[in-house]
């Protein structure tokens, strides 16, 4: 078949799908609006691919998932239809297609993407051996999802994450692993004008931990490790009891992971009779290069045999599902979705002269991927 004149051919049909999901807004933390979305999704997929998916609900959260064929799955191809985006910013941001350009809150991140992988898969003559599973929580980091992903995973061949792309393009063939910490001190409250000698003071405790969590990175080894949301007191003129403060860790490999989650679990207050706890930890491993890199070279071969333009791939710190796959062990390849840039942010956009190539490299990726069974 020849995928890109098929896509093309469909673009009409894509530019609408994208144009509906774009329109139901899915904040990760409303569980109406995911569960609304979820319903959206299920429908269009159902139109476009012939079969209902299977709904996998947990904590409340629908995750989809299509299975084709009657044998083991192949190759996993992976995407969410939450965002980060909350519910009213079409007000602010509204879908529009103009000049050759998609806007709108999760346009980009994903739910071009999405779209793609309907068409991709739907493009397929034999789709047997194939899973899409669409899941609800992964601008959050996957809490109710991520033992799902993992046990879809293993054993495929590949897992194909359709994330939107790095700039230009790119599929994102490295990614570091991510960790999420929050630091919490409990001290004793205290009047700030009359006595504060009687208290413990959290905000001072706070600014010690800041700066030892801080001096915890090393740019050398492309470890970020960085303080982010803090708070602490109830009132100005009291001495601050208690206060908290998150920890961003975002490394290249595992071995930095856990270096800096010791650290972090070492730390200990300065002040007298501070409490200091440390929750969190490790949330997505590192998805390394050497995890894409065969994916990687079969894609740009299909690319050349689909007359497409060379591929490039490129590290990023950002994490994806595609971490929770190259955990087990998985070949992963990300970054597959739409073309564009602006993701989380105002000029969030998708090109769409890219989606039918996009979704045609996808399709004969997978197809080729099917092929060694």
């Amino acid at each position: 078949m020849d995928f890109v004149a098929h896509l093309r051919a469909a673009l009409p049909a894509m530019l609408a799908d994208i144009a509906e999901l774009v329109a139901c807004e899915s904040p990760s933390e409303d569980l109406a609006a995911v569960a609304a979305s979820a319903d959206l999704v299920a429908r269009i997929g159902a139109e476009r691919l012939g079969a209902a998916p299977e709904r996998i609900t947990s904590a409340g959260r629908a995750h989809l998932r299509w299975a084709f064929g009657d044998g083991p799955t192949r190759v996993l191809v992976l995407g969410h239809h939450d965002t980060v985006w909350p519910v009213g910013s079409l007000a602010t941001h509204p879908a529009t297609a103009d000049g050759g350009v998609l806007r709108g809150p999760g346009c980009f991140d994903m739910k071009a993407g999405l779209v793609a992988a309907f068409h991709a898969i739907a493009a397929l003559p034999d789709r047997a051996g194939v899973t899409l599973l669409v899941t609800g929580d992964e601008e959050i980091g996957s809490p109710t999802s991520r033992e799902l992903i993992r046990a879809e995973a293993a054993g495929c061949a590949a897992a194909l994450v359709l994330e939107a792309s790095a700039p230009g393009g790119a599929l994102k063939v490295e990614r570091k692993g991510v960790s999420q910490y929050s630091v919490r001190v409990t001290g004793r409250a205290a009047h700030a004008g009359l006595e504060p000698e009687r208290g413990v003071n959290a905000s001072v405790e706070l600014a010690h931990q800041v700066l030892a969590v801080a001096a915890l990175a090393d740019p050398g080894r492309g470890t970020t490790v960085t303080p982010t949301l803090l708070s602490a007191g109830a009132s100005a003129n009291t001495v601050p009891a208690a206060g908290e403060f998150a920890v961003d860790v975002r490394a290249r490999d595992a071995a930095e992971q856990d270096r800096v989650d010791a650290a972090l679990r070492a730390l200990r207050p300065v002040l007298d009779d501070a409490v200091l706890e440390v929750v969190g930890g490790p949330s997505r491993p590192p998805l390394p290069r050497t995890a894409s890199a065969d994916l990687f070279d079969r894609a740009s071969r299909v690319a050349a045999a689909l007359g497409l333009p060379p591929l490039r791939g490129v590290a990023v710190g950002g994490g994806s599902d595609g971490n929770l796959t190259a955990g087990v062990g998985t070949p992963t390849l990300d970054g597959l979705g739409a073309v564009g840039g602006g993701a989380h942010a105002d000029d969030e956009h998708v090109l769409v002269d890219e989606l039918a190539p996009r979704a045609a490299l996808v399709a004969a990726l997978v197809a080729d991927l099917l092929g060694e069974r």
